[in-house]
């Protein structure tokens, strides 16, 4: 017997979290998640299942939901939706090893279950739907389920099959796959197709999986180099990686990273002073986590009414280091080297990379041990501060400056509402 895999979803998670906090039917509620306090050009974070059968689509704008349909705007509580995420996470913990529960994002989860069902003498499609009404029990969210061979078809089958389906289950092996979804449109229904991936395969006359599967592999190569390989397996229902692959996954070099788009566009100064504050935040994040970086990487993003690519650039520093002093000397340096002055600026994205223990660290010849340690020390006593009083009990004085956004970000989780 081969593997079987789960692949649980909730339905339009946000959006159901909220109607269950009101006492209300998620699946009858006119809901939108939103900040109205943004423009109407915000984009919806959730829109209950009632507003998809209107035709409204998830992660829509505001402005693009119709006048005549009624509905509770919803703020964003993120803090919220960690915490029944966490609930949802305890209940798989009831029936599965953590070792065989991946969390793919804060509302989805694939499960290794093959071990599982001789043990509670169930099929695959009992133990999803018995773990589904444990969900909706417990925290009142109503889950779908993919059933699959492999974990991609696990994922299909919740994407496509569950939607269309009794009790919000899907069944997939590589057989019902070839015959039922070979056929399938639009691609971009299949995990890891996007809008361009999409766009470049219709190019080469190719609208289906079936049709991917008849294509010659050598232009598919050519086309899209290494990924060929993903998309010609996926095309035949295949996927090598099991739960256990990646459990043992290690990446090569890891990184820490902070991105926003500003709520205006901003001039070069302003930009600068985002910066500061971005490498204010990520240092402080390498002191808690006991990390030194020894690269920096840039994304400056211009005016979307310009249509301009967006800058980047990397600089690598002489050693590792977790120094906000140092670290914002090169990043500034970098700032300005790519930077042109004369565009306003709408988002910023700004990595430390190649992170190392900073015990590990190897120090310069011409570093000030005592200088570096009175800095950890330093670092060390805010994150304290911050972590009894707030995120903002702290903060520097170009935080409070009129363009500054430390602030407002520090309310935020994921750059929406913590809801606290």
């Amino acid at each position: 017997m081969g593997r079987i895999y789960f692949c649980i979803d909730l339905k339009s998670f946000y959006a159901s979290v909220e109607c269950v906090e009101r006492g209300l039917d998620p699946m009858t509620t006119n809901l939108v998640v939103a900040d109205m306090e943004r423009t109407d050009k915000t984009i919806c974070l959730a829109v209950s299942p009632s507003m998809k059968a209107l035709g409204v689509k998830n992660r829509c704008r505001v402005f693009q939901i119709p006048r005549n349909i009624p509905y509770i705007a919803a703020t964003p509580r993120m803090q919220l939706y960690i915490q029944y995420s966490a609930d949802i996470y305890e209940v798989y913990l009831k029936y599965f090893a953590k070792e065989d529960i991946h969390v793919y994002s804060i509302d989805e989860a694939f499960m290794d279950v093959t071990d599982y069902l001789p043990l509670y003498r169930m099929s695959p499609r009992e133990l999803a739907f018995r773990i589904m009404e444990d969900i909706r029990k417990t925290v009142g969210v109503t889950a779908a389920a993919g059933i699959g061979t492999n974990l991609y078809l696990a994922k299909v089958a919740l994407d496509i099959t569950a939607k269309h389906a009794p009790e919000n289950i899907g069944c997939l092996d590589e057989k019902q796959y070839r015959e039922t979804l070979w056929s399938h449109r639009p691609l971009t229904d299949f995990w890891r197709i996007g809008c361009g991936t999409e766009k470049r395969l219709a190019g080469l006359g190719i609208l289906t999986m079936g049709q991917v599967v008849q294509a010659d592999e050598e232009l598919l190569y050519r086309n899209f180099g290494v990924d060929a390989e993903l998309l010609i397996d996926h095309a035949w229902g295949r996927e090598p990686v099991t739960m256990q692959d990646i459990k043992n996954y290690r990446p090569r070099h890891s990184s820490l990273s902070s991105g926003q788009v500003l709520p205006r566009d901003y001039s070069y100064e302003e930009g600068e002073l985002i910066l500061k504050e971005m490498t204010d935040a990520l240092c402080l994040e390498l002191a808690e986590k006991r990390l030194a970086a020894s690269v920096i990487t840039l994304v400056v993003g211009y005016s979307n009414s310009l249509g301009m690519e967006a800058a980047r650039g990397s600089v690598t520093m002489g050693s590792c280091t977790s120094s906000y002093k140092k670290i914002l000397s090169r990043a500034l340096e970098l700032y300005g080297r790519i930077t042109d002055r004369r565009y306003p600026i709408r988002r910023m994205n700004l990595s430390l990379g190649r992170l190392e223990r900073e015990s590990c660290r190897q120090l310069e010849l011409f570093s000030d041990p005592a200088w570096e340690e009175r800095e950890r020390r330093l670092a060390g006593a805010a994150l304290k501060i911050k972590k009894r009083y707030g995120k903002n009990a702290l903060l520097r004085g170009m935080d409070l400056q009129a363009a500054g956004t430390a602030m407002e970000r520090n309310r935020q989780i994921g750059g929406h509402k913590s809801g606290c």
